[in-house]
């Protein structure tokens, strides 16, 4: 039997599902520990536990709680609880990857109202794919491009063939080498959300972490309103300032 196309949306559980990435007079539900409910393990402010809201048939859904700080921000983080979310949360999406018990792991993050987000306190979402293989959906061409800057053996890249269109960046690292590397790779996916925030005049994004054969992979998707032309026809588009980017964040991040 070949892996599973599509998943299933349970739509009268999202009902329930607290919401106030808009609307913030919502209680937060990450910001009172106590009364949080399943909870896997946890590293001081950093927690993994269930999703109490599992809208996605024929999976397995959790959650990493960021922080402790409701309003703060992925790209605001210290360098110490930047580098102990990654290595936490890794080890968190690897050790589900090694369990056996699902066909694929997806590890992704939900920043702003155009992210698909409900709630604003930081977070990201491990989910395990019981019938997908996520991979198989994946093409390495979204992947490649011009190399902004590189440390070892951790590279930013921005796409010449982006998935959905204009700036996407990438951050690749070798996967054998994770632990060592780390710490650079959170740093790039900081400066770019720092960058999407402040210089390109978004205030969502999406982060899209991928495990394909030796290399880890982050794709980070400012998102503002869909093409139509992407939902439509699926045709992505570049932006043809991708030039100027690259200056701008050389200029700004990478100064020799």
């Amino acid at each position: 039997m070949g892996s599973q196309k599509v998943l299933c949306f349970n739509s009268k559980l999202a009902k329930n599902k607290p919401e106030n990435i808009v609307n913030r007079d919502t209680t937060c539900p990450f910001c009172d520990t106590e009364k949080l409910t399943n909870v896997i393990d946890r590293k001081g402010s950093i927690i993994w536990l269930e999703n109490k809201y599992p809208t996605l048939k024929d999976t397995y859904q959790t959650i990493i709680i960021e922080t402790d700080q409701c309003h703060s921000e992925l790209s605001e983080y210290k360098q110490t609880h930047l580098r102990d979310l990654f290595r936490f949360t890794f080890e968190k999406w690897f050790e589900m990857q090694n369990s056996g018990k699902y066909k694929s792991v997806i590890l992704y993050k939900n920043h702003g109202p155009l992210s698909g987000g409900t709630i604003r306190h930081p977070h990201m979402q491990i989910v395990g794919l019981n019938k997908m293989d996520y991979k198989n959906k994946i093409r390495m061409e979204h992947f490649n491009g011009e190399t902004i800057d590189q440390d070892g053996k951790v590279s930013l890249i921005i796409s010449d063939t982006p998935l959905v269109g204009f700036t996407e960046l990438n951050v690749k690292m070798d996967e054998n080498d994770h632990i060592n590397e780390i710490e650079q790779m959170s740093k790039y996916i900081q400066t770019c959300t720092h960058f999407l925030l402040n210089h390109i005049r978004c205030n969502s994004y999406n982060l899209f972490f991928y495990k394909i054969d030796e290399h880890i992979y982050v794709k980070i998707m400012p998102r503002f309103v869909t093409s139509p032309l992407f939902l439509g026809y699926s045709i992505p588009q570049m932006s043809d300032h991708k030039n100027d980017i690259i200056k701008k964040m050389k200029k700004l991040y990478f100064r020799n």
